[in-house]
């Protein structure tokens, strides 16, 4: 089991490895336990309930169909039925949208009660279970809906990822990447030296690379927990949206039938063809980007949505500042600048090679 510190006000742990989801007894002792949780993970409800005993339990659908006005409405009127008070604690029991949901509940219910994240998914283990992002979709886009709320803890049961979808495993790995194009390139080395290692969940380059990034996660939010402004060369938690700003319109106009870290793949490969035209970098991270992606069985294409349209969805992304976008760029892995207003022809450019090579001849 490895243990990471998450600093801030309130310090909380992220424990990951096999058995940690036991943890939920002495972590829940003597309140009552709000469960949100998709069918898809029922076996593993059942076992909170074991551990826990009697819990309100509230079954949420799966995937960002969880991440809904009226579903956030639902669990608001399941916990007022049940009577959960401020000494209660919600436990979020799922993948990345489950926990975005559920710390979003937890957020808003008395104006914020105790929350404790299981993620399920490799995307909620290395990303959105830890640190205390929250979040709701809306037809204008994704999570424009949200607040920061601390979990008490993170427990990443490892045994839980028994039987995930292999698609589920590669979205997840995306995040993965990313951490270790942002700040520790030793991840990118790890999964270049033997990829299907890397996707097998009971291996142990597995685990290495799933530590190393929720480290990333930890450090970067320990050391700017609510996103302040990021310019040039100093960028905080900003940095976490590498790929982000092009994923996010691709999710919003799929309508949510991309997987994030799928989008996030194409993302990224985005951002450094950007950063490579923009800040100077040569092409190498560009090649990496595509290889390593292209390795884990991720897309590095995508030409479904017309330019024009996923652009003005862009306008409404959480880094644009007084109508200025704003995008992670990378000098090189471990290296990230802020790039602020490109030029509208370049962002043009940068998508063109998304086509497929086909389209591209």
């Amino acid at each position: 089991m490895s243990v990471v510190e998450v600093n801030g006000p309130a310090p909380y742990e992220v424990r990951i490895g096999s058995g940690v989801m036991a943890g939920l007894e002495q972590l829940a002792v003597g309140s009552r336990v709000a469960l949100i949780h998709p069918a898809s993970v029922s076996h593993l409800a059942a076992r909170v309930t074991e551990l826990v005993g009697e819990v309100v339990d509230i079954e949420v659908p799966d995937a960002e169909a969880a991440k809904t006005p009226e579903v956030l409405a639902g669990c608001w009127d399941r916990l007022a039925e049940a009577g959960l008070g401020r000494g209660d604690v919600v436990v979020g029991l799922g993948g990345g949208a489950t926990t975005d949901l559920t710390g979003f509940v937890a957020a808003t219910w008395m104006r914020g009660v105790r929350l404790i994240q299981v993620p399920t998914t490799v995307l909620g283990m290395a990303d959105a279970a830890v640190g205390g992002k929250t979040g709701i979709n809306i037809d204008a886009g994704k999570n424009l809906v949200g607040a920061f709320h601390e979990p008490a803890a993170v427990l990443c049961d490892t045994d839980s990822l028994d039987g995930l979808p292999v698609r589920e495993v590669r979205s997840g790995m995306a995040e993965i990447v990313k951490c270790g194009f942002i700040n520790d390139p030793v991840i990118l080395n790890v999964i270049e030296k033997d990829p299907v290692r890397a996707l097998d969940t009971a291996s142990d380059e597995f685990f290495d690379v799933l530590t190393r990034a929720v480290r990333v996660k930890a450090s970067v939010v320990s050391a700017d927990p609510t996103e302040s402004t990021s310019r040039g060369s100093e960028v905080g938690r900003e940095r976490l949206n590498y790929g982000h700003t092009l994923a996010h319109a691709i999710e919003a106009h799929q309508h949510f039938t991309w997987r994030h870290g799928e989008a996030d793949a194409v993302g990224m490969v985005f951002a450094a063809e950007l950063s490579a035209r923009e800040i100077g970098r040569s092409g190498d991270t560009v090649q990496r980007t595509r290889s390593v992606m292209a390795a884990l069985g991720l897309p590095t294409t995508f030409d479904a949505t017309p330019w024009p349209e996923l652009r003005a969805t862009m306008n409404l992304d959480k880094k644009v500042r007084r109508g200025v976008l704003r995008f992670v760029g990378l000098r090189a892995p471990g290296h990230v600048q802020m790039i602020e207003g490109p030029d509208e022809d370049v962002l043009q450019e940068c998508f063109a090679t998304l086509r497929p090579a086909r389209q591209n001849s």
